[in-house]
């Protein structure tokens, strides 16, 4: 083994003497993307077993040499470790280390095979070649232009993102960010980041004004500057736009801006003013209060009042129709006996240009849809249907018989321009679009989709008002039926085949404030409420849950059909931790492993998206399964509901494993099996509408598995804080000034916007 004692010199502590360790990282055993910190296997010369190493690097990859420096640790729980205070890669000096080195994935096209060929042909100079000469590569017997191509530009990337990292990092950023900012930036990425480094907050999804202002401090941009000022006051903004809020009154902007940059309320209002003036905030007067907008949040309730308010104009674009008629007919079809509520929402919806269909689970919505959609066939073929997301489209198409797609899809998402093909100019070919799941849709989706209905068309949306709003902020379905101006149906009767279901009689109990009630008995039920005392109860009995009991009583895969729901991603029984340990628990033992982003990954796993991707047609929250992991092409291969989505290693940022996910993930999607931990720990996130949401999404068997008093405050508190949004005002004052009066007369709608209730801050 490689020790070399040292001198105390600069960075260390006076009389503390650093000890030197270097080898080949054998093995990542652990890697936070965000700070670096890792823990390493280094097989180091002289010793036989490989050398646990734990420090902070920005990048490394396994068969890469590294030189470290800091002091051994004997830990009672990991035992015998050296903790380094740097780790610095350096090239590989050794035919064997070089090989490995290349065989690792870092560069593509490589690969173990042509990782010896390189040895063999150039032996060390290999890596001189790379840097120096590629074209030489070509005398190796396989390499031809198009492979030698992807070498060298995966090589050249890597140099660049290694320099880039190591810039970042000393900077503050961690690597999954660093990543971001390079894919953004290119070879760009230093010098723009030294400019300004507040730019990253608007560039770049993901990363924020915090990041920046770490860069920005240690860039000496001052403490109390303008160009801070500023970018703080649209950090604060977006920090409530992340909470789902599209407004803010100024006097809890300015506080909030003070308190987080921790500079004087003079240069925040200042810095009000000038982003007002360049017309990032948008300022409006509401009774007597200034109330301030981000500007794309402003522009999509306006937009999105005003086309609905048009929209809401004139008769349905198909001749008139007898309901009473149409009901028998669809009876006579289906067999089916519409309730009388039924009939009366079909009636009104086919009488009204644009309508609200809501209802929680086992009340008939997707019967009452289908009759709705029989009798306008009739009458016309071009219905339009979407979705939020891509598994809530498939479940619609699958209820409906019909071709249903994302509501990205629907308008022609352009992933050249950042945009969508259709629009005012360009509507969409429709006589009547409906769209599922209305509550997802955040206010920014539902402007381009309303701005893409043509004025002779119908609108139907439906949805459940009292689960989850959207991720993004608004509050669309609520606020559309608050305004009193589009008709609604609001379904409440549950029918007595889903009555059967104790899936949706504890639903509707839990949104009715009521605990739900648990199986007793023998007898095979499909909701359980399994009770522990403590966390680490929840956490071996839910391990025990999807591991062992469900899949031997109910016969369900333990991978694809079992889905656990958690309230957060942090913590023991947030989705972090319980994903690496499902992972092991279930999948362990599978190769090839690569990892990347502080995530290992094996074919075999569950993995969801966590963005929108148009090019590969994956969408934040889709959940697939690893079919295949190419070491030498670096890519891997994901099942996305049978349709296979290539990544290159350098994407995987964009995967985190799915054994366990968010609630908030799950939206849209429907699962044969749900375990749903409730922990105390959890306690700033339990609310009803997250732990009915939550149950609504299992089709076959939810288990609850908590502590009965996180189970009683989750279903007791139905916060009365609703988001800051004023498209309900908007839409009523849209109407209003178009001559018409509300078709369904109801309150009117408080010319305040809807405030957050401090009470339960």
């Amino acid at each position: 083994m490689e020790i070399h004692p040292r001198e105390t010199g600069q960075g260390e502590t006076p009389g503390h003497t650093l000890e030197r360790v270097s080898g080949t990282v054998e093995r990542i055993t652990y890697h936070n993307a965000e700070n670096g910190f890792s823990v390493l296997k280094i097989r180091a010369k002289g010793n036989r077993e490989p050398v646990t190493v734990v420090g902070t690097t920005p990048a490394v990859s396994p068969g890469e040499l590294v030189e470290c420096a800091g002091n051994w640790q004997n830990s009672k729980v990991h035992g015998l470790q050296f903790k380094a205070d740097q780790i610095a890669v350096v090239p590989p000096n050794s035919a064997e280390g070089v090989e490995k080195y290349l065989a690792s994935g870092m560069v593509r096209g490589v690969g173990a095979f042509y990782a010896k060929k390189l040895v063999k042909k150039f032996g060390t100079g290999v890596l001189d070649i790379l840097d120096n000469d590629p074209e030489k590569l070509l005398d190796v017997a396989g390499i031809g232009k198009k492979r030698l191509e992807i070498i060298t530009k995966s090589w050249e990337e890597q140099k660049a993102i290694r320099d880039i990292m190591v810039f970042l990092q000393s900077h503050g950023v961690g690597i999954a960010r660093a990543y971001r900012i390079y894919k953004t930036y290119r070879e760009e990425a230093i010098s723009k980041v030294s400019e300004n480094p507040y730019r990253l907050s608007l560039d770049i999804d993901g990363i924020g004004f915090l990041t920046a202002d770490t860069i920005a401090s240690k860039l000496g941009i001052a403490h109390d500057s303008l160009i801070r000022a500023e970018a703080g006051v649209r950090h604060v903004l977006q920090e409530f736009a992340a909470n789902g809020h599209c407004a803010v009154p100024r006097e809890q902007l300015v506080r909030k801006a003070a308190e987080v940059l921790d500079i004087a309320v003079e240069i925040i209002e200042e810095a009000i003013a000038l982003e007002t003036g360049k017309f990032n905030l948008v300022r409006e007067v509401i009774d007597a209060d200034d109330v301030f907008y981000l500007a794309p949040l402003h522009r999509a309730e306006e937009r999105s009042a005003a086309a609905l308010a048009a929209l809401l104009q004139g008769k349905p674009p198909w001749k008139e129709i007898d309901c009473g008629k149409a009901i028998l007919q669809v009876e006579k079809e289906t067999g089916l006996r519409l309730s009388p509520s039924q009939k009366e929402a079909l009636s009104l919806v086919l009488t009204s240009k644009a309508s609200v269909i809501t209802g929680g689970p086992g009340v008939g919505k997707t019967t009452l849809v289908n009759a709705i959609l029989r009798v306008i066939r009739k009458k016309t073929s071009k219905i339009a249907l979407c979705a939020p997301t891509g598994r809530a489209a498939k479940r619609l198409s699958e209820s409906t018989g019909m071709e249903a797609r994302t509501v990205h899809r629907l308008l022609e998402f352009d992933p050249l321009t950042g945009g969508f093909k259709r629009g005012p100019g360009n509507p969409l070919e429709a006589d009547m679009v409906v769209v599922d799941e209305t509550s997802m849709v955040d206010i920014v989706l539902m402007s381009r989709l309303l701005s893409a209905i043509p004025a002779k068309a119908a609108l139907l949306m439906v949805g459940d008002s009292d689960q989850l709003p959207s991720v993004g902020p608004g509050a669309v379905l609520t606020d559309i039926i608050a305004s009193g101006c589009v008709p609604v149906v609001t379904l409440t009767e549950i029918f007595r085949q889903a009555a059967e279901s104790q899936i949706i009689v504890n639903a509707h109990r839990i949104n009715n404030g009521d605990i739900p009630l648990n199986s007793e008995g023998d007898a095979l039920s499909d909701f359980y409420v399994v009770r522990a005392s403590s966390p680490e109860e929840i956490h071996q009995k839910l391990m025990q849950m999807v591991t062992e009991r469900i899949p031997a009583r109910f016969g369900f895969h333990p991978v694809r059909d079992i889905q656990v729901l958690t309230p957060m991603n942090r913590g023991g029984l947030g989705s972090r931790a319980l994903n690496a340990e499902l992972q092991q628990a279930l999948n362990g033992s599978a190769e090839p492993k690569i990892s990347r982003f502080g995530t290992t990954f094996s074919p075999g796993d569950k993995v969801i998206q966590m963005v929108n991707n148009y090019d590969k047609e994956v969408f934040n929250g889709d959940i697939g399964m690893i079919t295949s992991i190419d070491t030498g092409e670096s890519e891997l291969v994901a099942d996305f509901d049978r349709r296979p989505v290539r990544y290159e290693f350098g994407e995987l940022d964009e995967l985190a494993l799915a054994y366990a996910t968010s609630i908030h993930k799950s939206q849209g999607s429907e699962y044969q099996a749900v375990v749903i931990p409730l922990g105390m720990q959890h306690f700033t996130l339990l609310e009803r509408n997250l732990i009915y949401t939550a149950v609504t999404r299992g089709k076959k068997l939810v288990v609850i598995v908590a502590e009965p008093k996180a189970l009683a405050m989750a279903v007791a508190n139905r916060k009365a804080g609703r988001r800051m949004t004023t498209l309900a005002r908007k839409l009523y004052l849209a109407r209003e000034s178009s001559g018409k009066q509300p078709s369904l007369p109801q309150a009117e709608p408080p010319l305040r916007p809807n405030r957050p209730d401090r009470r339960n801050k």
